[in-house]
């Protein structure tokens, strides 16, 4: 090798380790990947997955404007409907409100069934000050569920209603309980134990309800039960719901010991409705309920009855956007009878 190829490679050599040592100097580090949201199908639509984790999350809720009508000293035993909506009225024969409603949905699968985290919140705009359901915030519910067993703030069994908004079947339905359920597909049972601190005059009250259902084709029933160990009173109810014809048949029964935290209105009472589904987007649910031997107002049951009749109206504006119509009649004994009802329109998202 002479000295001209040596100097020749040498050149070469130093060219290479200088275009590498630019080259590394020049690049720029990788980015790091991009996680996009993925859509969890695992517990229903609506679930996508938290980023980073495999928990499924569902966000929910609706917006709500109402107008309601009646007498305005309409008690809240006989105003109260299914929503929880402001049950008295105090100055005036009509009110309009406004509600946002919002919820969050959490679930994952472990070991021992699916894990919930659960939580609802209501934001109210009412200008009916003097009727004390001006503006709040309420949480609606709170609760962790892992597979049957639940723990938290939420509706009770009690709360299940007929369709429409004629029927009145619970007095308070919402407790801080702790609860199981087994469901078996076609058969369902549960018990519950509630803190029904609130609920009357004493504050150291503890309830159990417990329920079995049964579903078998288009036939379904309940049969529920709640007692109140600090009044030492209960309640039981039955409901079946029936797909007949172009709808759905329901009927309802309750019985009473006493008034107590379950159910309070009467002694006994009786209700009915049949939602006809006229068309895809239009329904109408007629109604009637029977109270027999109404509550005294002094922990007990006296001799006046009522009834009630009403009908609503559903319609489906377009996707996610509906309107609602309930009007009823209510006739007392000893009471003056009364129309009232509400208007609605509400955007579910």
């Amino acid at each position: 090798m002479n000295i001209k190829s040596l100097l020749l490679g040498s050149a070469a050599a130093l060219a290479a380790v200088s275009g590498a040592q630019a080259a590394d100097a020049i690049v720029a580090a990788e980015p790091e990947p991009m996680e996009y949201v993925r859509v969890c199908d695992a517990f229903g639509t609506g679930y996508f997955y938290i980023p980073g984790t495999e928990t499924c999350l569902k966000i929910g809720g609706f917006i709500r404007v109402q107008g309601s009508f009646g007498r305005d000293e309409v008690t809240s035993r006989f105003n109260a409907n299914e929503d929880g909506d402001p049950a008295t009225r105090a100055t005036s024969d009509w009110d309009v409100f406004s509600r946002a409603y919002i919820s969050f949905d959490a679930k994952s699968d472990t070991e021992y069934g699916t894990l919930t985290g659960f939580f609802a919140a209501e934001f109210n705009a009412d200008n009916d000050t003097d009727s004390g359901d001006s503006d709040f915030i309420d949480v609606d519910e709170a609760y962790i569920q892992l597979g049957g067993f639940k723990a938290g703030f939420f509706y009770s069994w009690w709360d299940k209603g007929l369709n429409g908004e004629t029927d009145t079947l619970g007095n308070f339905t919402e407790f801080n309980s702790l609860a199981y359920l087994y469901d078996g597909g076609t058969f369902q049972a549960g018990i519950s134990v509630d803190e029904l601190e609130g609920t009357s005059t004493k504050d150291n009250g503890v309830g159990v309800a417990g329920i079995v259902s049964a579903t078998l084709g288009g036939v379904s029933f309940d049969l529920l039960g709640g007692f109140d160990t600090e009044l030492e009173e209960g309640a039981i109810r039955a409901l079946l719901s029936a797909d007949l014809g172009p709808g759905v048949f329901q009927l309802a029964g309750i019985w009473a010991s006493d008034p107590n935290a379950y159910w309070a209105e009467s002694e006994w009472t009786v209700a009915a409705s049949y939602r006809f589904n006229a068309t895809d987007k239009f329904a109408i649910t007629p109604g009637a309920q029977y109270f027999g031997s109404l509550n005294d107002g002094n922990f007990g049951f006296g001799d006046d009855d009522a009834w009630r009749v009403g009908v609503t109206a559903d319609y489906q504006v377009t996707e996610g956007l509906a309107t609602r119509l309930s009007v009823q009649y209510q006739d007392e004994d000893n009471g003056d009878d009364e129309v009232f009802g509400f208007l609605r329109l509400q955007r579910d998202f």
